[in-house]
């Protein structure tokens, strides 16, 4: 009896290690087929799970703007882990797409873009992190509000001349601020404001204004 045992207990820790080498072989083929179709989207969502300690590393910092991705989004000169630089998504607020990435081009998108590279592109600015919303956005990207050298903020005047909405789906410590800027620049028709049609807004800001 205690030959038959050994037998069976043999077999199945055969059976045990060919399930697991096929586990690992099944689990080392789709780690290789996710990084070829998402490239560095997937390394970056990877990297967004590292520690970082952004608070130390960024808030109060003065740095150079170095690139203008659209509207909402700069690059400014510092590393950011394996990145040259540190991708920064303007918190508060959201511009049209400029169709450059997966979306189509909205409506004063490009005209967002080019304001966004006069106002900011070449400046210092400094780095106001918030106390409501996290560091990073799930894209990995910091968050935060950018003061110019003159006092002014990035992000204020993209919305109080009209090339970007305050973003009201998520909070931060100047929601109100930019939700008062953008009653302001409507009323006064300024930027996208003076001939906008409602389908021409965002969905989710669409939504919105069936509440208002």
């Amino acid at each position: 009896m205690a030959g038959k045992k050994d037998k069976n207990g043999l077999a199945m820790s055969r059976r045990s290690r060919t399930v697991l080498i096929v586990v690992c072989v099944l689990s080392a083929g789709a780690a290789v087929w996710l990084d070829r179709r998402e490239g560095n989207g997937l390394r970056r969502r990877i990297v967004q799970t590292w520690p970082r300690n952004d608070v130390d590393k960024y808030a109060g910092g003065i740095f150079k703007v170095v690139n203008i991705v659209d509207g909402d989004t700069l690059d400014i000169g510092i590393a950011d882990g394996e990145y040259e630089n540190t991708r920064v998504r303007l918190l508060g607020i959201d511009t049209p797409e400029t169709g450059a990435g997966k979306g189509d081009q909205m409506y004063f998108g490009p005209e967002a873009t080019e304001f966004a590279k006069k106002l900011a592109l070449g400046k210092e600015v400094k780095v106001i992190l918030d106390k409501k919303s996290p560091t990073r956005d799930k894209y990995g990207r910091l968050l935060a509000h950018l003061e110019l050298q003159d006092g002014r903020t990035v992000n204020e005047v993209l919305v109080a001349d009209g090339f970007a909405y305050a973003d009201l789906r998520f909070a931060n410590d100047r929601f109100d601020r930019y939700v008062e800027l953008q009653k302001q620049a409507v009323q006064e028709k300024k930027g996208l404001w003076q001939n906008v049609a409602k389908e021409q807004l965002p969905k989710w800001l669409q939504r919105r204004w069936k509440e208002n």
